[in-house]
């Protein structure tokens, strides 16, 4: 069965740097449509970028962009979320995601949350002023 395991998330002051991880097993595509959410309480899990496992595409939310890079290890089925220049906005609890195929990164929906299958247990990210 497929699992997703997150970890990297920490506190850092704004401007700093950390670098999120999900590993992945059970998979049985070439490539599959994953992303990362975050949330914050009291509000819905908020899409930051999707991408194809293997490789290809990567859409980021535009508050994102230029910031956060997503990368791929293969050989240890991981994928990584680089995010620099962190803000107080980008504080949560982040969730990798995968979705069943690749057909969840069309067309946008990569944002929704209801069109993914498996998820990770969340790092908390913590971003101070």
């Amino acid at each position: 069965r497929v699992q997703l395991v997150d970890s990297g998330g920490g506190s850092v002051q704004a401007g700093g740097s950390l670098r999120l991880s999900c590993t992945t097993s059970g998979f049985t595509y070439h490539s599959n449509c994953m992303a990362w959410f975050r949330q914050v309480p009291g509000k819905e899990r908020e899409g930051v970028v999707g991408f194809y496992s293997g490789g290809g595409a990567t859409f980021y939310t535009d508050s994102v962009k230029g910031r956060f890079t997503v990368s791929r290890d293969s050989g240890k089925s991981t994928m990584y979320l680089q995010m620099n220049s962190l803000k107080v906005e980008d504080s949560g609890m982040y969730y990798c995601a995968a979705a069943d195929g690749h057909g969840a990164c069309i067309d946008g929906r990569w944002s929704g949350s209801r069109n993914f299958d498996y998820w990770g247990q969340g790092t908390q990210v913590t971003v101070s002023s």
